[in-house]
């Protein structure tokens, strides 16, 4: 069994996390909070829940697996940040940070993935 805190990709995945819940999402509109703010703090959440869950078991397949599933919940939360730009919820600025988060958290999980495999 591994200790999920001491796994660097899932530092990086809390932090994207909290900035998400912190600073991304309180700047949406209320009639948002049930589609893209629910959504987007779902999906930022399952990334660093998945590497916390898989640090519970035993094999490599099983890792791997749910660090697939992270990287999917990587994706989706680009696309929801990406969207709230799109509709002005975020500026600029605020885009630029949370989506350099994405990539290095995204980066991390990808060359953890060729390490196990």
């Amino acid at each position: 069994m591994r200790d999920y805190k001491k796994l660097e990709v899932w530092r990086k995945s809390h932090e994207l996390y909290l900035h998400i819940k912190k600073v991304i999402v309180v700047k949406f509109h209320r009639k948002e909070k049930y589609e893209l703010t629910s959504q987007l703090q779902r999906a930022a959440l399952s990334i660093p829940l998945n590497i916390a869950e898989v640090c519970g078991r035993d094999t490599e397949k099983d890792f791997a697996h749910f660090l697939n599933n992270s990287l999917g919940s990587v994706n989706e939360t680009d696309y929801c940040c990406f969207a709230a730009s799109e509709l002005s919820y975020i500026n600029h600025a605020e885009y630029t940070i949370v989506n350099k988060m994405i990539n290095e958290t995204r980066g991390m999980l990808i060359a953890f993935l060729k390490f196990l495999r």
